[in-house]
C-alpha cells in the first residue's frame, strides 16, 4: 500500500542504511543509520523511511529475525534480512507449518511499468502460495483513477503488464485469485460495511486528509481496507499483507477495523467491571502479589487491592497518577466484590440471537450481565475461537486481524531513490535486456576511490546498489553465491568493474528469460478469471 499503489512496494526507495559493518560471514543489512531523521510513515509516497530501527520502537513493528525459525522453508528475502520486520506474522507461520488455512494478498496500482522493486512483492505472494496459502493479487484501479487521475484506458494497459509479470514469475491463477477493485462487487459491499466504522477525523489524523480531499480518494482508502480483509470473506483465517514499511498505517487501520467489526471482544478480566489494558495489567500484578490468607475471610477483594495500591509509592508502579486514580475509583466502588480472574466476552455488536447462543455455548461457571459474559472455566484462546465460531454462525465476518511483513526499499541505481519517474534509477521488467545491462553498468557503487584503496580497505557492500541487485534478485535462492559476492567485496578481492560486469550480464539474462516467459503466459492470462478491460471509460 503506497501512494502509487495501496498494496505494492513503494516506488520511493532509498539507500539501505549502513548502521555498522556486518561480519563477512553474514551479508545482511541491519537497518540503522547514524544520525537519521525522525521516521515518518506516509502511505501516499511523499516520504521515505530513513531509519528502519525506529520502526520497531515507534510503531511496534517486530524484527523478522525473531520469527524466522518458525517459518517453514523461508524465502531468501527472509533469510537475507530484506524482509526485516513483521506485525503479528506468527499465526500465518503456524498455519503454514501445520497445513492449515492461511492467505496472502497484495496489490498493484497500475501507474507505470512493473519494475524490479515490484518483483519483491510478486515473489512474496508466489512463495506463500507455494507454501499452501490462498493467494490473492489485485489491481488497484480505483486507487489509480481517484488518487492519480489516470484514465481507464491507461490503467488497463499497465494492469495487463503487472499481471503478465506476476504469472511469468510463477503465480498459479488456477490456485489463486486475481481481481480488479472496480469490478469486484463483493469487495465493494465489504468496503461499504467497513465505511460505517470509519470516520473523517480518523482519516484526517492518519492520512492528513482535509476539506480539499476528494471523496473518491477517501472511498479508495476504505476499498483498500476491504482488499486487506477480502481473503477472509469465505472463512476467517490468518492473512499476511506484504508491504513496504511506509504502508504500515494502512495495515494498522485494517487491523483496527477488523476488531471493530467483531461481535465480541474477548479479554482477561478480574472483576465484573471493565478495565483498560494498563489498568488490567496493574490489577493482575497485585492479584499475583497479594496472599488471600492475609485478609479476614481468605478472599481477595477489590477493596483489598485498592488498599495495597494506596500504600505503594507511585514510583514503584508502572502507571501514571491519572491511571492509578482511575483504577482506585473502580476498585473502591466495587468494594467487597471478589477479585477473581475470568475470561470476558464483551458484546460489541452481536445480535440478540448470537448473544444467547454464546451463553448456551459456554460450559462451566459463568456470569451473565447486560453487555458481557464472564466465564471462569475457559482459556482466553479457546474463548476467542468460540466467539468467532458463534459470530460466523450468526452472519458475522469473524475477521482475524491481518498480519504484515515489511521489506526494505531498493536503492535507485543512481544512488538516490528508486523512482518510476527517473528511468535511470530503476530497471523495468519490460526493459530491453540490453538496456538493463547498460543501466547496471552505469550504476553507482559502494566502491572506494581507487583500486588500491579498495584492495586495502574493502568495498562498502552495505551501501552499494549493485550488491543489492545480487542480494534481492540476481543471486536467486543461492545464498552461497550472495555471500561470496559480499565477502569478496568487503575483503577487497572484488573490484567494482568486474562486479558490475557480472551483475549486468545476469540482469540481461534475467530480463530476457522473464520476457520470454511473459509471452508464454499470455494465453494463461486471457483464460484467467479477471477482466482485462474496464467497462468504465474516461
Amino acid at each position: 500500500m503506497t501512494g502509487d499503489d495501496p498494496l505494492e512496494e513503494s516506488d520511493s526507495g532509498e539507500p539501505l542504511p549502513d548502521g555498522g559493518e556486518p561480519s563477512a560471514s553474514e551479508p545482511r543489512f541491519d537497518g540503522g543509520t547514524a544520525g537519521a531523521d525522525d521516521v515518518a510513515l506516509d502511505p501516499w509516497g511523499s516520504s521515505t523511511v530513513s531509519d528502519y530501527r525506529k520502526l520497531f520502537e515507534e510503531f511496534g513493528i517486530e524484527e523478522f529475525d525473531e520469527v524466522l525459525d518458525e517459518v517453514p522453508n523461508p524465502h531468501y528475502l527472509m533469510r537475507r534480512g530484506v524482509i526485516f520486520g513483521h506485525r503479528d506474522y506468527r499465526p500465518v507461520a503456524r498455519a503454514l507449518q501445520n497445513d492449515e488455512p492461511a492467505a496472502v494478498l497484495s496489490g498493484f496500482m497500475p501507474t507505470g511499468d512493473p519494475h524490479i522493486g515490484h518483483k519483491l512483492v510478486f515473489d512474496e505472494i508466489i512463495w506463500h502460495q507455494r507454501q499452501g496459502a490462498d493467494a490473492y493479487a489485485l489491481i488497484a484501479d480505483l486507487e489509480a483513477n481517484s488518487a492519480r487521475g489516470m484514465s481507464w484506458e491507461e490503467i488497463d494497459g499497465h494492469a495487463r503488464d503487472y499481471l503478465l509479470s506476476l504469472l511469468a514469475l510463477g503465480f498459479d491463477p488456477d490456485e489463486g485469485t486475481l481481481y480488479r477493485q472496480s469490478t469486484n462487487r463483493q469487495l465493494q459491499d465489504l468496503a461499504f460495511d467497513l465505511g460505517a466504522d470509519a470516520n473523517f477525523s480518523e482519516f484526517q489524523a492518519i492520512y492528513g486528509f482535509d476539506g480539499e480531499t476528494d471523496v473518491s480518494h477517501m472511498q479508495s482508502v476504505v476499498t483498500q481496507m476491504a482488499d486487506i480483509l477480502y481473503p477472509q470473506l469465505e472463512e476467517p483465517k490468518p492473512t499476511v499483507i506484504p508491504v513496504g514499511p511506509d504502508q504500515d498505517p494502512h495495515v494498522r487501520l485494517a487491523r483496527d477495523l477488523a476488531e471493530r467489526m467483531r461481535f465480541f471482544k474477548v479479554s482477561r478480566a478480574y472483576a465484573s467491571f471493565e478495565l483498560e489494558p494498563d489498568e488490567r495489567a496493574l490489577v493482575a500484578e497485585f492479584y499475583e502479589r497479594l496472599d488471600p490468607a492475609d485478609f479476614d475471610d481468605d478472599r481477595l477483594r477489590c477493596v483489598h487491592v485498592a488498599e495495597s495500591l494506596e500504600e505503594t509509592p507511585l514510583s514503584e508502579l508502572a502507571v501514571d497518577a491519572s491511571t492509578l486514580d482511575t483504577v482506585l475509583t473502580k476498585l473502591n466502588e466495587a468494594g467487597m466484590e471478589p477479585i477473581r480472574p475470568r475470561t470476558r466476552f464483551f458484546d460489541r455488536r452481536a445480535t440478540d440471537e448470537a448473544f444467547e447462543a454464546l451463553i448456551d455455548a459456554i460450559d462451566g461457571e459463568k456470569r451473565v450481565y447486560e453487555n458481557h459474559i464472564d466465564a471462569f472455566e475457559i482459556d482466553p484462546d479457546d474463548a476467542a475461537e468460540l466467539a468467532r465460531e458463534i459470530e460466523v454462525d450468526h452472519g458475522g465476518y469473524g475477521f482475524r486481524p491481518p498480519s504484515s511483513i515489511y521489506h526494505r526499499f531498493m536503492t535507485g541505481l543512481t544512488g538516490g531513490k528508486m523512482s518510476s519517474s527517473v528511468p535511470a534509477s530503476h530497471i523495468s521488467l519490460l526493459d530491453d535486456p540490453g538496456d538493463g545491462y547498460d543501466k547496471v553498468k552505469a550504476a553507482t557503487t559502494g566502491g572506494r576511490e581507487t583500486a588500491e584503496e579498495q584492495r586495502e580497505k574493502g568495498g562498502r557492500a552495505d551501501e552499494c546498489p549493485v550488491y543489492e541487485l545480487y542480494a534481492y534478485l540476481l543471486a536467486g535462492d543461492d545464498d552461497e553465491f550472495a555471500k561470496r559476492v559480499y565477502d569478496e567485496c568487503v575483503g577487497g578481492e572484488r573490484l567494482c568493474g568486474d562486479c558490475k560486469e557480472q551483475a549486468a550480464q545476469l540482469m540481461r539474462e534475467f530480463l530476457a528469460e522473464h520476457q520470454e516467459k511473459r509471452e508464454e503466459v499470455a494465453d494463461l492470462l486471457e483464460e484467467a478469471d479477471i477482466e482485462l478491460e474496464s467497462p468504465r471509460r474516461g
